[in-house]
């Protein structure tokens, strides 16, 4: 006893009460129903008045309807309540079978309410027997109506107030969820709303013209206009919840796609049903955790390769080979850092080559570039490929200019050598299937790098080949001197040398004067 009245009282802290209340009004309208069916849904020498039953009938009647509450009450308990405990303990392991038992709830307490009416319609029929064949058959008919409507009505009522709990359990597994599809609620829509009503009507005049049921044709207006209009009022509450139940999960994921237009990607949508809706809304929250992963992978892929080699990765594939292109290439490379590496810790050197390579990758952005390479100490930077541009060499010797005065201004006495080159090269994928790289092989790639070692002795710290020059715009060629020839490492021809015209000349920092930057400190 003590144990029943704990299980109530926590049942009173769940959805259980409302559900109950939800099936109790779903059963009164039904009762309602077929007492207004048999009292006005017949002809008039048919219909059956409350005062024209026995007292026994009567007393069987409300003993069967008190059973009845109590076995319906007992019954949705015993449904529920493993449902309602998995769904307030669901910090626990998984229960399979109470969320399997809380997606097929409605339909199990539809079922309760069916058979419950089913032994009290066979019930009251054969107490009907005892009078006339005649009165046991309207008691039958009435008493099918009377389900109908409390099924009905009753499914849809524990449909929304399950809801939350349906929410939940679809969470898990979509796919496995098992509900009426649309096409069965519109068609039981149909049924109980059009269909019905007018087999009712059918049977009545059926049963006038086979003389089952005294009256006359004038007398069957009145029952088929009874029909009619009840037909009407409940097609009309029927419809109401069956539009809201297809147009609320529509609405939501409306909402939700505009929020996945304007670029919000982190937003999903409550799965409430097992329908075909419902797997609907599953399949657009894995769409766009699919779409979430998708442009976290491209993200990340863009910021190992940069922006524009993602891109025309995405767009025209990542096949292995290359195609002959004009670019531009800057190399530039920190002098020193060797014997930096031995005198500094590691975090502080890390920290310091990842401020020289944002500064590195803001400048050559502007300038219509990208960082093809960071290695060690030094980065290698392509303009005109993977993106074609109208002023490669231009650009890269822009950027040139402008990367010496960045470093000097932001990085202080940090030493560097900066090396330009431009002509034709091979861009495009190299490496295996498993594992590419989208890289520039040629000439210009070489060049730069041999004409970085030389700026390393320059007082502007920037050399470029005049090749380079003569492949430039006229405007950033004027800010430049072609001077003698040299012959680089390596190349066994004659580059001549081109040098930046200094507006604000920076002078030779010290070699060493890193190092007392560093050591003077104090946050070292």
């Amino acid at each position: 006893m003590a144990r029943t009245v704990h299980t109530m009282r926590w049942l009173l802290h769940t959805p259980w009460p409302i559900l109950a209340l939800d099936m109790l009004r779903a059963n009164l309208i039904g009762a309602l129903f077929t007492a207004a069916f048999l009292r006005f849904g017949m002809p008039q020498s048919d219909a059956i008045a409350l005062n024209q039953i026995n007292l026994d009938v009567q007393a069987a009647f409300l003993a069967y309807l008190v059973l009845a509450i109590i076995m319906g009450g007992w019954a949705s308990i015993r449904l529920t309540l493993p449902v309602l405990i998995w769904h307030r303990r669901r910090s626990r392991p998984d229960d399979k079978a109470a969320r399997k038992r809380a997606l097929q709830l409605p339909t199990l307490l539809t079922v309760v309410n069916l058979s419950l009416w089913t032994i009290g319609g066979v019930l009251l029929s054969l107490l009907a027997l005892q009078n006339s064949d005649r009165e046991a058959v309207i008691v039958a008919i009435a008493s099918a109506v009377g389900a109908v409507v409390t099924a009905v009505l009753g499914f849809m009522q524990a449909e929304k107030v399950l809801r939350p709990i349906t929410v939940t359990a679809m969470a898990n597994d979509p796919a496995t969820a098992s509900a009426p599809s649309v096409t069965t609620r519109i068609g039981v829509f149909w049924a109980v709303s059009v269909a019905v009503p007018m087999l009712v009507i059918i049977l009545l005049i059926s049963l006038q013209r086979t003389h089952f049921i005294q009256a006359t044709p004038e007398e069957l207006q009145r029952p088929i206009l009874w029909m009619a209009v009840a037909a009407i009022i409940f097609g009309l509450l029927a419809f109401v919840r069956l539009v809201r139940s297809i147009t609320d999960p529509i609405k939501q994921m409306r909402m939700a796609l505009s929020q996945v237009r304007a670029g919000n990607l982190n937003v999903a949508v409550k799965v409430f049903d097992g329908n075909d809706l419902g797997l609907l809304q599953a399949g657009f929250n894995e769409m766009v955790d699919d779409l979430r992963e998708r442009q976290e992978l491209r993200n990340l892929f863009g910021r190992y390769v940069g922006e524009d080699v993602a891109r025309r990765a995405i767009e025209t594939g990542t096949e292995l080979g290359g195609e002959e292109r004009y670019v531009g290439v800057l190399f530039v490379d920190i002098v020193g850092s060797t014997r930096l590496a031995v005198s500094r810790p590691p975090r502080e050197i890390v920290g310091l080559l990842n401020d020289f390579f944002q500064i590195v990758v803001e400048v050559v952005g502007r300038h219509n570039g990208f960082v093809n390479k960071f290695q060690g100490d030094a980065a290698l930077a392509i303009f005109g490929a993977p993106l074609d541009s109208e002023d490669f060499a231009g650009d890269a010797l822009a950027a040139a200019r402008e990367l010496r005065v960045e470093l000097a201004r932001r990085l202080g006495d940090v030493d560097m050598g900066i090396g330009v080159s431009a002509g034709k090269a091979v861009a495009g994928h190299i490496g295996a299937q498993q594992r590419l790289e989208y890289t520039v092989i040629g000439d210009p790639v070489n060049e730069a790098a041999r004409l970085t070692e030389l700026a390393k002795d320059e007082q502007s710290r920037v050399l470029g080949s005049a090749r380079a020059v003569f492949l430039a715009g006229d405007d950033e060629a004027d800010h430049w001197l072609v001077g003698e020839g040299v012959e680089l490492r390596g190349r066994g021809i004659e580059t001549l040398l081109a040098r930046p015209i200094l507006d604000d000349p920076v002078p030779p920092p010290d070699p060493h004067a890193l190092l007392h930057t560093l050591d003077d400190d104090p946050a070292g």
